[in-house]
Formats: C-alpha cells, structure tokens, sequence
C-alpha cells in the first residue's frame, strides 16, 4: 500500500451457504442425481428458482474476485442493482462480517452508516449514543464533547435527543447517524443508500456536509441508486454486476453506461389478459406505446410524439381514476411527469371495458438522448400502481444547421423566441 493508498482490495470474495432441500423419497434424489448427470436443473427447484450465475451448488457467491485502491481524499462512487453485492462489499470493509477469500488493507479510522440504526444501542438515548459511537472510533471524551452541539443541531432533533432511540422513527435514527459519523471526524467514511430515508432538505445538507469532509482529505465510499446524487459527489464510480467489477472510471462514463445497459429501447409492450399484467382487479393494463405522430419509427427533436396507455377497466362510476407518465433520461434526472387529469380536472366516470388513453407532447422540447417512461395509476388521489420502465425511446438529433456539431448538454432544448433591439444611433 503506496502512502496515498488508504483502502486496498485484492481479489476479495464472499460466499454465503445456501439451505439445501432434500428431496422427500429415495426417488426425489435419484432424479436430482440424474439431472445433475445430463447437465439440466434440478427438478425440485420450484418454479423461477432456477440456479443464476452466482449460485453454485449449495453456495451464493455475493463477491467474486473484487479488487480496487482508493486514495487518500477520494470520493468513490459504488453503483448497481439490488442483489450486485454493494452492501456486502461495505460490510466487510467495515469488518462487520469477514471475507471467504482475498485481502483488505485500510488506514485509518472509519465510521459507517450502513443501516438505519447501525451502531445504536436503542436503550440508550440519542445523546448517550453519541458517546458511545465516538467511543467505538476511539475518541476521547472531550474531543466529543467540543463536537456535541454541532451534531445535535445537524441532526435537527435537539427535542429527542435524550429519548431512547428505540422510540426514533426511522428518519430521525437516519438523521443521528448520519450526523455522528459525519461530525466525528473519521479518516475514511462509508455512506449506505440510507440517506433516502430523509427528506429533501436533509439530503441537500448531507452532499454538502459529504462535500466538505472530502475537501478536507478525508475519504468517502458512497453508494446510491441516485445517480445525479453519485455524479454531483463522486469523480470515480465503480460499477458492481453480478458480485463482480464491470467498470470502474469516471463517473460520468460509468454512469452513462450502467444506465444504457439497463434502459428499456421497447417503443410498445402488451400485456397478457390476467394477474400478470400490472394493476389490481378493478384496474389493469393493457399495452402502452411511444411513436411519432403522423407514424414512423424516428423521434428527432423536431418531431412530436404521443404516448398511449390501453387499460382495462370495470365500471368505475365516480370518475376517480387518473393515469400519469414519469420520463428519465439517461442520467435518471426526471425530465417531466403528466397525468390525465391535469387536463380533464372534471371526474370522468368510465364503463366496463378496454380504455386507451392518448398524451402528445409537443417538438422540440427534449434535448437528444435517451429516455424511459414509467406509468403510474392512480385511484381517489392514491397510487394503485405503476409500471417500471415500461417504455423506452430515443430522441435524435436530427439535421443541425451551422458549424457546432457537438452534444448540447441539458433536458430540454426547446426552441424559444428571441430578438434584438436595434439601439437608436
């Protein structure tokens, strides 16, 4: 470990054992042996357990070979689905579980929010566990007592503070920790998703407080599924798949490709008459499509286009229903949502039947790229339900007059009036 190395990870794995279920009869494992033999799955896995690439056998591989350094002052991003291995990985750099295999060298002293209320001992008071998490990191007792009302008023629960925290909600023990671990002053700190649990002005003042401990040094492991949050905080960003490393750079790079391997590019999807389609037994979705209007296949910034969302319905005589579209673009930045009744306030009651229903947005307004339509369904002001990702498109550039040739940056580019005042000689 060179003298700017404070975190060194060398070929690091984790296995975890599953439960394995015996078959029932002399026969069950006889025809277990057998397709073992032939190469095909295990007969008495229930239906959609099939064996994925990191199972084998008896045993689930969280990580696989990981390895990176990280420097004295840098923010490093770490990036992936559920199930990718991104909290396994911060558990054993906090030493909380231990590693099958590989190596792990850090310097210097880490604190960790991992889990809402990790590291709190919820028979003591707020203010209690502030001492003893200051404790644990080795500091002394004055040295915590000059830092005591900065992370009180961070916290922004002066009124609990000498509640127990097994009487805290799960924001205000999101909000103690963060604040512990961010004003105690560790080498090296490492942040969960948890920081979704606050609220948008908490978040705000969490980046920021992240910001300047990192400007003075100290090193930062972040791992988010907010991707404008790990582009605003991180240079670096390491992408885990699978319990494995596939990309590791800047994150601008990282994060474009993380997002385009996982973007839907379906302009249109059907869904089978049944439980299977997404909604509930008085609401289900039937398909849903993006096309340019007056058809075709290309959308350029110049060309309008029209989401259809097709749903079945029983009646539904008050008229409480509302459909609405989110769009993300590749950064996962929200572009625009809509809803039906944003232009039809009037309650419109609906037969029993199939119902499509037809929103156009209007050219140019999206900057090029590529974008993802969620659908949510609403019923008496409350989310039914809604479908992921259930569209993707792509917006072109199309034919650009003059000499620039280049990505122009932003969401929107719409094309707006100007004009010059001519200035009276």
């Amino acid at each position: 470990m060179d003298t700017r190395t404070v975190i060194e990870v060398d070929d690091l794995r984790k296995r975890y054992r599953l439960g394995v279920v015996g078959g029932a009869t002399v026969s069950d494992e006889l025809s277990r042996l057998w397709a073992r033999l032939r190469g095909l799955p295990d007969p008495l896995l229930p239906v959609g357990g099939e064996v994925d690439d990191q199972r084998v056998g008896g045993e689930f591989w969280a990580l696989r070979g990981v390895s990176f350094r990280v420097g004295e002052g840098e923010t490093l991003g770490i990036i992936g689905r559920n199930g990718a291995g991104k909290s396994t990985l911060l558990k054993l750099l906090s030493r909380i579980t231990t590693p099958t295999g590989g190596e792990i060298r850090v310097r210097g002293r880490m604190a960790s929010l991992l889990e809402v209320g990790t590291g709190f001992n919820p028979e003591l008071t707020g203010r209690e566990n502030i001492y003893l998490n200051g404790a644990i990191l080795g500091m002394r007792r004055a040295e915590i007592d000059r830092k005591l009302d900065d992370i009180i008023a961070f916290s922004g629960i002066r009124h609990h503070i000498d509640t127990p925290t097994k009487r805290y909600s799960s924001g205000m023990k999101v909000r103690l920790g963060f604040a512990v671990a961010a004003h105690l002053e560790p080498e090296i700190l490492i942040v969960d998703e948890v920081l979704a649990v606050g609220d948008a002005e908490f978040q705000r003042r969490c980046l920021g407080k992240m910001r300047e401990v990192s400007g003075s040094g100290r090193t930062i492991l972040f791992v988010s599924h907010n991707m404008t949050a790990v582009q605003s905080l991180c240079r670096r960003t390491i992408w885990l798949h699978a319990g494995q490393v596939r990309m590791d750079g800047p994150t601008e790079e990282v994060v474009r490709a993380y997002l385009s391997a996982h973007s839907t590019d379906r302009a249109d999807i059907s869904w089978p008459d049944g439980p299977g389609a997404p909604g509930n037994d008085d609401v289900r979705l039937v398909s849903a499509s993006v096309r340019p209007v007056g058809g075709g296949h290309v959308i350029d910034r110049r060309t309008p286009f029209q989401v259809d969302v097709a749903f079945r319905s029983i009646e539904l005589p008050h008229g409480d229903l509302n459909v609405g579209i989110f769009v993300h673009n590749e950064q996962d930045v929200l572009a625009f949502a809509t809803s039906w009744r944003e232009s039809s306030p009037e309650p419109v009651p609906l037969a029993a039947g199939i119902h499509t229903l037809r929103c156009t947005v209007p050219a140019p307004l999206l900057n090029e790229g590529l974008y993802r339509i969620t659908i949510n369904v609403f019923r008496n002001g409350r989310l039914l339900f809604s479908a992921e990702e259930a569209l993707g498109f792509e917006v072109q550039e199309g034919a650009r007059e003059g000499s620039y040739f280049g990505r122009k940056r932003g969401v929107f580019r719409p094309q707006l009036p100007w004009a010059l005042d001519p200035v009276d000689a």
